[in-house]
């Protein structure tokens, strides 16, 4: 089933995309060489920022894909408020409540400390707040590289596997702080000194030229749904403070 939150994929194509293309291959290609084009530029802003803000996350969007999608840089509360966006069995932060869950793992990805050793556990609380309709992945992976960076530490992502780290991912957005994305993350690890260009580790990550699209859950106004995500969320809740008082 195609993705289509705004409702009008037969008159302007995949999300509105400026080619108005609807085959998901041409809005890959497209999404893709926006991406390559645009990931000097969004990695010297993050780099000049003091400290990493849910701005800098918008901005990092619209640098990378302004050139495909007219509404590159804007959240999901913003131009799509109605709807929950899941994966599989995961629904995703409600457009309510993006900007609180970016925030948590952006303040998570501040402390040196626990960044270096909890790589994987960050990337999840980023995925989780899925602040986009598309282009989320490419996006957090700057954010999370820059945060990475500021912590001596790195991922050989061109060692890592697609499919691999997508189930580890969904692991861990099943059972965030339980370390399973990290316990994945592990053997490619490197310090700041030992790794190459941060955007030139980036662009070998395997699977950067799209797939695995995301699904209308339903309404944010449906009680069955607002109800299961009440429930993943006191389960996640629950389970991130179980993962800190075990530390």
């Amino acid at each position: 089933m195609t993705f289509d939150p705004f409702g009008d994929f037969a008159t302007r194509g995949y999300l509105r995309n400026v080619a108005k293309a609807k085959d998901p291959e041409i809005v890959q290609r497209l999404l893709h060489n926006s991406f390559l084009t645009g990931i000097d530029a969004a990695l010297d802003h993050l780099k000049a920022r003091s400290s990493l803000g849910y701005v800098d996350v918008l901005r990092t969007h619209k640098t990378l894909f302004e050139a495909v999608f007219p509404w590159a840089g804007e959240d999901r509360q913003t131009n799509a408020p109605h709807i929950f966006v899941k994966k599989g069995a995961v629904i995703f932060a409600h457009p309510n409540d993006i900007s609180k869950a970016i925030g948590y793992a952006l303040e998570k990805g501040r402390d040196k400390a626990f960044m270096a050793e909890r790589l994987g556990e960050v990337m999840g609380y980023l995925a989780y707040g899925h602040p986009f309709l598309d282009g989320n992945g490419r996006t957090i992976m700057l954010i999370h590289a820059e945060l990475a960076r500021r912590a001596n530490v790195g991922i050989d992502w061109a060692a890592t596997d697609k499919d691999q780290y997508l189930a580890a991912l969904t692991q861990e957005l099943e059972e965030p702080g339980k370390g399973k994305l990290d316990a994945y993350l592990k053997p490619f690890i490197r310090k700041r000194s030992e790794q190459e260009d941060i955007a030139d580790a980036i662009k070998g990550a395997p699977g950067l030229d799209g797939g695995n699209a995301d699904t209308v859950a339903g309404e944010t106004s449906n009680p069955t749904l607002n109800a299961q995500y009440e429930a993943q969320e006191a389960k996640r809740k629950g389970e991130q403070g179980d993962a800190q008082n075990s530390r």
